[in-house]
């Protein structure tokens, strides 16, 4: 009579040891505020003469995520980028464009931006005290195409998308990246 009751005991134990177990490994391969983006190159669009002009940079922290915000005019097609984890090089020159961090983001963009200036082009936005974000650096624009360096903390999550506003006919492409895995 011992031993089945000895067998019971092992095997409700070992049920309860495999369930405990098993709630932190499920809790710990969860995404980071369920974000899913990745960290490859994102684009869009053509490379056609864009119709449209960079007329700001801004950005913003939130729970998750830092973000980036640029500002287009009017658009009469398809925003055009493409924004990945490589050596940010500066439009017509080529030269690698040093960034804080241990992650950088070129970006380019199919937008007239040669009437935007900046007092510091190493430094275009105030980011201190972001969680991500380091600096934010422009490469330059010629015939069209704008280059930005984004210096993150490392090679994070990211996803970049185009939305509305903020007058109408106008857009901005967002980037947005993770605060962590």
């Amino acid at each position: 009579m011992r031993t089945p009751f000895r067998l019971i005991v092992l095997a409700v134990t070992s049920v309860l040891a495999a369930l405990a177990l098993s709630v932190p490994a499920s809790a710990a391969t969860s995404p980071y505020c369920g974000i899913t983006w990745g960290s490859l190159t994102k684009s869009a669009g053509t490379t056609a003469t864009p119709s449209t002009t960079l007329t700001g940079v801004r950005t913003g922290q939130h729970d998750c995520y830092d973000r980036l915000v640029l500002d287009l005019g009017s658009v009469s097609g398809p925003v055009s980028y493409t924004v990945g984890y490589t050596t940010v090089r500066g439009v017509a020159t080529g030269d690698p464009i040093p960034l804080a961090g241990d992650g950088d983001l070129s970006i380019t963009l199919r937008a007239h931006g040669e009437s935007l200036t900046f007092a510091d082009r190493n430094h275009i936005a105030n980011v201190t005290g972001y969680r991500t974000f380091r600096q934010v650096a422009s490469g330059g624009s010629f015939e069209g195409v704008t280059v930005l360096g984004l210096g993150v903390r490392a090679r994070l999550p990211f996803r970049a998308l185009v939305l509305d506003g903020p007058a109408a006919g106008q857009k901005r492409l967002v980037i947005d990246v993770a605060h962590a895995w």
